[in-house]
């Protein structure tokens, strides 16, 4: 008896050891679309690389995004390699394009993040992101709307406009900070929900018009799309709000939401 007692307390100490060295990736339980399972933890890829106007801030963003997947339940890869486009993307439920510019990807990427959102994708495009890939029609619908011009960095009033949404149910009807307000070529309203719009009353230099989306989202081509025109300034990343905005928007578009 006394032997036996032994060999079950070496086994428990063994398998104890073994359960400690597995792999430190989360791993949901599989079930089809990209990002795993929709109960566990999911996955999602920052990118950010830049062939335009780099903002200094993208560090800041990258590191309020690892702090969010760290404490809602989601593992987090920055990247500014564009390989990772042709490779296991199908891992990752949301990809976040944080304040990209210019050409980024080739076509042999293009057409791989086209599938990967054709097959259940989910997009966040942070401010620039309306600043990247003009040549590229299947990512102008993907995010709504191209940028066009900006006034200086300024306090302006958000209007919310729908409080349902998890980018900004925690919001009240207005939202006053600091960033830079962009305009667009466009106006996103014609294909896609509006959750905010800038009051240009509020600040100077605005163009659209009175009807000024600033951040909407949509259903496209069998994915999921959000977009925020926030995030120009390092200290947007440290504003609560402003977090839970971004974390709304990644939840909805990893369809978690």
């Amino acid at each position: 008896m006394r032997f036996l007692r032994t060999l079950l307390g070496t086994a428990t100490v063994v398998l104890a050891a073994a359960a400690c060295t597995g792999p430190d990736r989360p791993e949901p339980a599989a079930t089809p679309g990209p990002g795993g399972s929709g109960d566990g933890g999911y996955q999602v890829l920052v990118f950010s690389k830049t062939a335009g106007y780099r903002h200094d801030s993208i560090p800041a963003g990258i590191q309020a995004i690892r702090e969010l997947g760290a404490a809602h339940g989601f593992a987090v890869t920055s990247t500014e390699d564009a390989a990772a486009f042709t490779g296991d993307l199908g891992r990752y439920a949301a990809v976040v394009f944080l304040n990209t510019s210019g050409n980024v990807l080739d076509p042999a990427q293009r057409a791989a993040f086209e599938a990967y959102v054709s097959g259940g994708g989910g997009f966040v495009g942070v401010h620039a992101a309306a600043d990247t890939e003009y040549d590229w029609p299947f990512y102008g619908e993907l995010v709504g709307a191209r940028f066009a011009r900006h006034p200086e960095v300024q306090r302006a009033t958000i209007r919310v406009e729908d409080r349902d949404h998890p980018a900004t149910a925690h919001l009240g009807p207005t939202w006053v900070r600091t960033d830079e307000w962009y305009d667009y070529r466009t106006n996103a309203r014609a294909t896609a929900h509006v959750l905010a719009s800038l009051d240009e009353s509020s600040y100077s230099g605005a163009g659209m018009g009175g009807d000024h989306p600033h951040a909407w989202y949509r259903e496209y081509a069998g994915g999921r799309s959000f977009y925020t025109g926030g995030g120009h300034t390092r200290e947007s990343y440290a504003e609560p709000d402003f977090r839970a905005h971004l974390l709304g928007g990644i939840r909805y578009a990893a369809d978690r939401a």
